[in-house]
């Protein structure tokens, strides 16, 4: 049987940007579900099938991040928000609460193109269980498909892009790389001044999978070059001794 049209839903309260982008991903063959603001947004949540959500931050009655909040007490569907041009702070906040990407209006249709095409692409990606195998690396079992790790025995929920992100420094385990290319392979695209971003999602999933996230032991940072994922944590008399 074909696999059913993912359903995107759309929280906007400017109804030409949100018909725009509903014309958009309608002609591409999405059902589309309207929100135009927040409170009709979490209605619509709570009573249909929902593939991912695109939030704009500032709306009446509930804000995207309510919204956001909401979503991820419940569901790793992603999430891309819409913010204002230069709010840096929307976006560093959006991400903290789970937001998976961004859109900041002003926006061109090849700019939105681009973080569409990416998240859509780790959709399709997500909905192929051949290609999501279980990854085992030291202390950690990452179950993509489940958006699950599991830490010297505990499970952790991950978003969608914390699971990306885990797993993309689970399969260079030692190795230094750097927030650039964690950007360019995580998120599928280039951006300027991406690393906020992902400074950003690593301190969230640094809180999810260490003892101690401001001393981490696994997701370690190399000064001035990067991360490097460190399968197994040493014990405090190890590390002393170099």
């Amino acid at each position: 049987m074909p696999s059913k049209p993912s359903r995107i839903l759309i929280a906007e309260d400017e109804a030409p940007l949100r018909n725009l982008i509903a014309s958009l991903l309608t002609a591409e063959g999405f059902q589309v579900l309207e929100a135009q603001d927040g409170q009709e947004a979490l209605d619509i949540l709570q009573r249909e099938r929902v593939d991912l959500a695109i939030l704009d931050v500032m709306m009446p009655h509930r804000d995207g991040f309510e919204v956001t909040r909401w979503i991820r007490e419940r569901s790793n569907i992603p999430i891309i928000i819409l913010t204002a041009l230069g709010n840096t702070d929307n976006i560093v906040h959006g991400f903290a609460l789970g937001a998976d990407d961004y859109i900041t209006k002003p926006f061109t249709y090849k700019e939105l193109r681009a973080r569409l095409e990416a998240i859509l692409r780790r959709m399709r990606w997500a909905e192929e269980p051949l290609r999501e195998p279980i990854v085992v690396q030291g202390d950690f079992v990452l179950d993509p498909a489940a958006h699950q790790a599991t830490v010297r025995g505990k499970v952790v929920r991950l978003t969608p892009i914390e699971t990306e992100l885990l797993r993309y420094l689970m399969s260079h385990p030692g190795q230094t790389i750097s927030k650039g290319d964690l950007f360019r392979e995580v998120w599928g695209y280039d951006f300027v001044g991406s690393g906020n971003l992902v400074e950003v999602s690593i301190r969230r999933l640094r809180e999810k999978v260490e003892a101690d996230p401001s001393c981490p032991r696994y997701i370690q940072t190399v000064r001035g070059a990067g991360y490097k994922f460190v399968p197994t944590a040493r014990s405090p008399v190890q590390e002393k001794g170099g």
